[in-house]
């Protein structure tokens, strides 16, 4: 089944979205809980790491170019406008270049590298169609029209022609979130503690919450 992308793209407008990234649970949760018994060794060990890894500045699978773009991409995906910065695309592309894979692809598609490599020329190409200059040249609001373009699967540019757009934009969007949500900090402003996975869960039914879970800020969610 399809994943429905219809609404992927966000606008920058600081109407709707204003301030939930960095208010809608409060700091420090992570590290409040990730030491204690909660919390198994091996979970603690991975987390942690993951927490520690610097952002990566020379990337391995993609050439310099192709990796900044992505990071325009994926910086219009998600919103990063915080002053704790996730390494999106630096985790994407420590993943092509591992060859990790998550066992399945649409048979439209290539391998994720080569999907990777010919989209991104597709974005930039597109670009060019629609705006005469190259993705990094272009304006933020620019930069979303091009994004839906190719979310919206019709997009200007030969690149496409071989290359699916929607289902592209699919995995693409999918790495995106996957990369994000991976991370003890976007886990902590939704408020996720499903990483205490050690024994000792009492309330689970609905609406129950254990003292280790915290507390939205602001209104009830």
């Amino acid at each position: 089944m399809d994943k429905d992308t219809s609404a992927a793209v966000p606008r920058r407008d600081g109407s709707a979205t204003a301030g939930l990234r960095d208010h809608r649970y409060p700091a420090g949760t992570f590290a409040g809980l990730i030491g204690t018994p909660f919390v198994t060794a091996p979970t603690r060990a991975a987390l942690t790491a993951r927490l520690a890894k610097p952002a990566v500045t020379a990337p391995r699978f993609l050439d310099a170019g192709e990796f900044a773009l992505l990071g325009a991409v994926c910086d219009r995906l998600l919103d990063q406008d915080g002053e704790r910065r996730i390494d999106v695309p630096g985790a994407i592309d420590a993943r092509l270049a591992s060859g990790e894979t998550d066992g399945w692809r649409y048979d439209e598609l290539p391998d994720d590298g080569s999907a990777m490599k010919r989209g991104l020329a597709g974005f930039d190409e597109t670009a060019r169609a629609m705006a005469g200059r190259g993705f990094l040249e272009l304006p933020l609001d620019d930069r979303d029209r091009v994004i839906e373009a190719v979310q919206g699967g019709h997009p200007a540019g030969r690149a496409w022609a071989a290359l699916p757009a929607k289902r592209f934009f699919e995995d693409l969007l999918a790495a995106a979130t996957e990369a994000y949500y991976a991370h003890p900090l976007a886990q902590e402003e939704i408020g996720y503690v499903g990483y205490a996975d050690a024994r000792g869960w009492q309330q689970i039914e609905l609406g129950q919450r254990e003292a280790r879970e915290p507390e939205p800020v602001g209104a009830a969610l």
